[in-house]
């Protein structure tokens, strides 16, 4: 079972259940993340996961996902696992991060995740846990010598690119495209170079001659209607090919060719696959088989709100002393109308 803390709070208490249906429970939960019958009754690992932030509103990694959807996957993840989590908010402060990493060393736990933005902070920090003979496991942002998981930025940007590019050549073979690349462009802490580049060679892919234009929105989705509108008013007669960089974008993009009379000329992809594209049952949803009408083709999955479930396997991965890879990514998989239930059922549908 679970039990997690976040400092302050007192030490953490187990609960008791009956042997027989906790044990049913517990062995079911191995079978679903691949676990044997002797995993499931092996000992249990106190794990820490520091998060970049739980601050309500703040998105990460250029993407529609906050840091409490991460750190709630760590949460559920956790129960399918013989882990025992330790909870900590790096609330993106170097002092609030070497604190967390301090605390996690007087606990003596068995393993530390560390999700912070400064370089010189996650030295530390993995000079401190090293001599304290506890092992790392960055996100992200790397910790000298520790493994590392983090979504491939220029995979997802190809993935958009491409889907794109082979849209345009089947659906307006031999008419004039121009590409554009819409949303925090000018950003350097996020990987979003990386997703730019990935965008630009998916698209030359099929038409390597094709312009293109990036607009920058200086991460404010806000000015995407007056950028795109200002554009697409001096490209007449042009299909547009837009590369959505987060999902708020894509949705702005999208209002401002409608508002400009052009969604017929345009074709969306996006990044991150967040709820505002996909949505629930009862919420209105961009990628939904029965909105036939959508100029928004998919949008390349990031997965943040289900990192638990990869990063934790790889924790207990380590602590058993298996190898595991330096550098893990994210398998990334763009979400269209056709696959969009099988990636994101509606969990609120009945």
């Amino acid at each position: 079972m679970l039990t997690a803390v976040t400092p302050p709070a007192p030490p953490r208490g187990r609960r008791r259940f009956a042997f027989a249906p906790a044990l049913l429970a517990l062995l079911a939960a191995s079978a679903s993340v691949g676990l044997t019958a002797s995993d499931a009754l092996e000992r249990r690992y106190t794990i820490a996961f520091a998060n970049l932030t739980d601050e309500p509103g703040v998105t990460l990694e250029g993407t529609g996902f906050t840091g409490r959807e991460v750190r709630d996957s760590f949460v559920l993840a956790a129960r399918l696992l013989p882990v025992d989590l330790v909870l900590y908010d790096n609330r993106r402060d170097p002092r609030t991060a070497l604190a967390n990493a301090a605390d996690a060393i007087r606990r003596k736990v068995d393993l530390y995740i560390q999700y912070h933005h400064d370089a010189t902070t996650n030295a530390e920090v993995g000079v401190r846990l090293h001599a304290a003979n506890i092992p790392v496991l960055a996100i992200t942002f790397p910790v000298p010598d520790a493994p590392l998981y983090t979504a491939d930025n220029r995979a997802a940007g190809r993935i958009a690119g491409e889907a794109l590019g082979e849209f345009g050549a089947r659906a307006w073979r031999n008419q004039p495209l121009l590409a554009i690349i819409v949303g925090n462009v000018g950003a350097r802490d996020d990987r979003v170079p990386e997703r730019v580049q990935g965008a630009v060679d998916g698209l030359k892919r099929q038409h390597p001659a094709i312009r293109v234009v990036t607009v920058d929105s200086q991460g404010n989705p806000a000015r995407v209607g007056e950028l795109i509108g200002r554009l697409v008013a001096s490209q007449p007669g042009k299909k547009l090919l837009i590369a959505a960089l987060d999902d708020a974008s894509a949705l702005a993009a999208k209002s401002a060719l409608e508002a400009a009379g052009r969604l017929s000329d345009g074709a969306i992809v996006s990044h991150g696959a967040d709820r505002s594209i996909h949505g629930g049952v009862s919420e209105r949803k961009e990628i939904d088989p029965s909105n036939r009408g959508s100029i928004v083709i998919g949008s390349v999955a990031f997965y943040l709100d289900r990192y638990g479930y990869d990063v934790l396997p790889l924790a207990v991965r380590m602590l058993r002393g298996e190898p595991i890879p330096p550098r893990t990514v994210t398998r990334h998989k763009l979400i269209t109308a056709a696959n969009v239930f099988v990636e994101y059922p509606p969990y609120d549908m009945n």
